[in-house]
């Protein structure tokens, strides 16, 4: 890579950094460019030469995350196709190692549907977001459950909604009462009951 390309990925993954803590601390429509900057160590011109809006800093966020998520699933995808059962816990570790910090994952990117629900624009960005995110999770599943012998009688896509629905809400909850909601409980208690009344062998 060239030094100026170099040099540019560095200050947009840097001001990406800088814009999650931000926007954790004092929310998306409380954090200022001039937060972000700061907290980044650049200028307003370093954070518009790289990002036209504060929408396109987090749709830039949840790119990063996707994108990380597909590196993921293609190193991960032989040694788990050949080993039946981890269908559940690939897909929930995944989920999880995408986002490192839940909390301050969860805050941007609860505030964030938010935001997209009360603005178009955004909310087109959004779901093109998340429609590459459950793709690279439905090509897993499919491929998991054809190497293991399953098939299911729902649509891949639509289980993967599902776990996304469980472990996003589950996920609220833990971080409001962790005592008596430990991470990941709800999934891991009750998503192989799901898989289990969706999936048969192949015939």
């Amino acid at each position: 890579m060239e030094p100026l390309k170099r040099r540019r990925s560095n200050t947009r993954a840097r001001l990406l950094e800088g814009a999650l803590e931000v926007f954790a601390e004092r929310g998306f429509h409380g954090a200022s460019v001039e937060d972000i900057c700061e907290r980044a160590g650049f200028t307003r011109g370093a954070f518009y030469s790289n990002f036209g809006s504060k929408d396109e800093l987090v749709l830039a966020l949840f790119q990063a995350t996707t994108d990380r998520l597909l590196e993921q699933i293609e190193a991960l995808l032989p040694e788990l196709a050949n080993q039946p059962g981890t269908l559940l816990d690939a897909v929930l570790g995944l989920l999880d190692e995408t986002a490192p910090d839940q909390r301050q994952w969860h805050l941007i990117s609860a505030e964030f549907t938010l935001h997209a629900l009360r603005d178009a624009e955004a909310a087109e960005a959004l779901k093109k977001q998340r429609a590459m995110f459950r793709e690279s999770l439905t090509k897993l599943v499919e491929q998991i459950t054809e190497t293991s012998g399953l098939e299911l009688s729902v649509p891949a896509e639509q289980f993967v909604r599902l776990v996304i629905a469980v472990h996003e809400g589950s996920r609220a909850q833990s971080l409001l009462e962790p005592d008596d909601v430990p991470s990941g409980s709800l999934e891991h208690t009750f998503l192989p009951m799901v898989l289990e009344a969706v999936s048969r062998p192949s015939r």
